[in-house]
């Protein structure tokens, strides 16, 4: 079987393959460290996703997941790291958000201590997870998912199934950051309003301070902005303003494959094959990955 794409749901997806038993072959158009998984600023919790009813349990399940891999945080990639939710209230958030540990609420919006993940690391150790599992990545384009050789096809090419599917309904959510070096903040902080493009968030990574963000609707372009990135620069200095005089180390920018919802079904093909959906994850393919992957390998192998 082949799995398209090669970001965290595509890896993730197929390590779950792998590991039950099947001959995992991932087909991508750019290695996982080229994707938008490895722009992402790594933070376990949803964001930008729905069907929130969905969302919750898929979410849930991948936590349990990372709580594990952060035993190994330099094998995985995985840490657990505290730090709060500006703004943000336990009334505004579904169900899920009871289950999880430690979640609560303090003077300025939410603490928890949860997965944040180093993305090319994490990238390269599912890879190697793939690799011992069977599994092999391959740089090849795919212009055509009924074209391609293997009896089921796993589809997780993110923005790429506006075009590959193709679903109009995929669209870009442009996400602006700055690498700063880290002048000594060790929590991450967000402060999010969904009504607004633009957002502000810090992350300690170990290759230095991620600051955050914008969300721009529909806009394609993979450049830099230096007047957007001295602004998101400016947000966090006002957090924590010791920010203000980091050096700035890199600027990145990653386009979220966003869809009014999630795409995960099961698509017979004409000539018998099956074809299986795993795309429009949004803002959150790393927080749902674990959970999207086993119900894809399910949905690919309904059991008897």
């Amino acid at each position: 079987m082949i799995v398209v794409g090669s970001g965290v749901a595509g890896l993730t997806t197929a390590v779950v393959l792998a590991e039950s038993g099947r001959r995992v072959r991932v087909w991508a158009r750019e290695p996982a460290g080229r994707t938008t998984s490895a722009v992402a600023g790594g933070l376990w919790w949803p964001y930008r996703i729905e069907p929130e009813r969905l969302v919750g349990e898929w979410a849930l399940r991948t936590l349990a997941v990372y709580e594990e891999l952060a035993d190994r945080p330099e094998e995985t990639g995985v840490r657990l790291v505290d730090g709060v939710h500006g703004g943000t209230r336990l009334d505004e958030l579904g169900d899920w958000a009871g289950r999880v540990p430690g979640l609560r609420a303090v003077p300025d919006g939410l603490a928890a201590r949860l997965p944040l993940l180093d993305m090319p690391a994490h990238l390269e150790w599912l890879r190697e997870r793939l690799a011992k599992a069977g599994g092999s990545v391959e740089e090849r384009e795919v212009t055509d998912l009924a074209a391609v050789p293997a009896a089921v096809v796993v589809n997780c090419a993110g923005l790429g199934a506006r075009s590959l599917v193709p679903d109009p309904g995929v669209r870009p959510v442009r996400g602006q950051l700055v690498v700063v070096a880290n002048p000594g903040v060790a929590t991450w902080y967000t402060s999010v309003d969904h009504s607004s493009a633009e957002s502000t968030y810090f992350f300690p990574q170990p290759g230095g301070l991620v600051l955050g963000g914008t969300a721009e609707e529909d806009d394609w372009s993979l450049e830099p902005d230096p007047d957007t990135a001295a602004a998101i620069v400016a947000r966090c200095a006002r957090v924590r303003p010791e920010i203000a005089g980091a050096r700035v180390l890199a600027h990145r920018v990653g386009l979220r494959p966003a869809r009014d919802a999630v795409r995960l079904e099961r698509e017979p093909l004409p000539d018998g094959r099956v074809l299986v959906h795993n795309y429009g994850h949004g803002g959150a393919g790393i927080t749902v990955a674990w959970g999207c992957a086993r119900e894809a390998a399910g949905v690919a192998f309904p059991a008897a």
